[in-house]
């Protein structure tokens, strides 16, 4: 099973305690943007097989979102962090870097 610590409240929760929430840091497009813009924001998803960034909400829990950066392959957890923030903290690059050696994703090495 899937256990995520909540970054805000500390606790370490069973996926049954959260909610996921699809891929994090998206770019988003909203009024005044091109189609192609809003087509891609809606339906344009990275699905890889490996490392991913993904949002969750501890919705049994203290109810707020955070991201985490896990293997969808072998559910490791690299760590998880504020979903405020715009790209995953350096300690997760860290560890990546660490653990899966020439991982790249987006712009993100």
């Amino acid at each position: 099973m899937l256990t995520l610590q909540c970054p805000y409240c500390g606790i370490d929760a069973e996926e049954t305690e959260l909610h996921a929430g699809g891929e994090a840091h998206l770019t988003r497009f909203g009024p005044g943007s091109s189609d192609d813009d809003f087509e891609g924001y809606l339906f344009m998803r990275e699905n890889p097989r490996g490392v991913h960034f993904e949002r969750w909400r501890h919705a049994n829990g203290c109810g707020k979102w955070f991201h985490a950066a896990r293997c969808t392959n072998t559910l490791e957890v690299f760590g998880t962090y504020s979903a405020q923030t715009t790209e995953p903290p350096e300690e997760i690059h860290k560890i990546l870097a660490k653990k899966r050696p020439g991982w790249t994703w987006r712009d993100l090495k």
